[in-house]
């Protein structure tokens, strides 16, 4: 077995598979002193993520080092499920899909390992370049929103597309995140959670606190002086009782959620519609925030899309400087809440 494959890609069955070598079990690992150090790394994976979008690397100079870098992925993952939180539960997903990206640039003979341990099915064709079948392909390009990354401009050929693997090393990513996604919450059982308490409450702590800086209101509700144009000019309309068109309607619920407006709050603007259906409304802004789904819901359109809904009315100074191209990015401006960060869909 490779020990060090295992460790750095915890995900494998081959990490499992160590740890099962080592006659690790789940008590053990949460309680036994032997294991403190696993549980250390654990909380900073979680940590990590919260705070930097990557799991930090660490020096791995022996096989205790890997078998606690291996141990601590299970760990991680336990912290996660315990806080329960979707925020967070995205965030670790993309953390750890991050840096298994960033891993296997630097060691991308083990894309092919990869690639099949994640069900993405590559072939190899040269010794830098690899094909997928179009339908893999397409479930992992489609979130990757640069042209490159369109199947049009893509190198197409009796039902594969032929890509570089570095390439295929950020069509992984995607897969790895929709995995790790999928499989938590775990179900920890109830001895299971003492032990964890103390970890979770302290990625508790650090969770809240990023979502109070990364919110576009730093946590302080939302400021109408702040609102940009098009927003401002399509709750003016709600609130005066015009009739939304279905883009303006879905453009002023996905904002107003992405500012912490509740249920209560939004329903109460559109109530004043003059074909107001409590009925029909609930429904269309309880599936837009996500509470029906149990997700995070819809991200508010970004401004090329309010452009061509022909919903983007009255654009100020503001508006044309060349980072806004997202209502939420100028919201953050005006309140004093803009942070540039990078990978971010706004």
């Amino acid at each position: 077995m490779d020990t060090t494959l295992a460790a750095r890609f915890p995900f494998l069955r081959s990490a499992s598979e160590f740890a099962d070598q080592n006659n690790v079990d789940i008590e053990s690992l949460l309680t036994s002193e032997g294991y403190a150090v696993a549980r250390k790394r654990g909380l900073q994976r979680v940590l990590d993520a919260i705070d930097s979008h990557i799991v930090s690397e660490v020096p791995l100079r022996s096989e205790y080092d890997k078998l606690m870098e291996a141990l601590s992925y299970p760990y991680a993952r336990m912290i996660v499920s315990m806080i329960d939180d979707r925020f967070l539960t995205k965030r670790y997903a993309l953390a750890e899909g991050t840096k298994m990206y960033e891993l296997l640039k630097g060691s991308p003979q083990f894309v092919l390992t990869i690639s099949q341990e994640l069900d993405v099915r590559a072939t190899a064709e040269t010794d830098d370049r690899v094909s997928i079948p179009f339908p893999n392909y397409l479930r992992y390009a489609c979130v990757l929103k640069a042209v490159e990354w369109k199947l049009i401009n893509s190198d197409v050929k009796n039902g594969y597309v032929r890509l570089e693997k570095e390439k295929l090393s950020r069509l992984l990513q995607t897969a790895l995140q929709e995995r790790i996604e999928s499989e938590l919450p775990l179900n920890i059982p109830e001895e299971f959670k003492r032990p964890l308490q103390k970890d979770a409450d302290t990625a508790s702590m650090l969770l809240a606190e990023t979502k109070n800086r990364l919110s576009p209101t730093g946590g302080k509700g939302m400021d109408p002086a702040c609102l940009p144009p098009c927003i401002r000019t399509i709750l003016a309309n709600a609130q005066n009782g015009m009739n939304l068109p279905h883009s303006a309607r879905f453009a002023l619920v996905t904002f107003l959620h992405a500012l912490g407006v509740d249920y209560d709050g939004i329903i109460a603007l559109f109530s004043q519609s003059p074909d107001f259906d409590e009925s029909k409304s609930s429904y269309q802004i309880k599936h837009i925030t996500g509470e029906l789904s149990g997700t995070d819901g819809y991200t508010p359109p970004e401004c090329s899309t309010m452009k061509t809904n022909g919903i983007c009315f009255q654009p100020d100074e503001l508006c044309a400087r060349e980072t806004v191209n997202h209502p939420l990015t100028y919201y953050r401006i005006k309140s004093g809440n803009y942070t540039r960060r990078p990978e971010t869909k706004e």
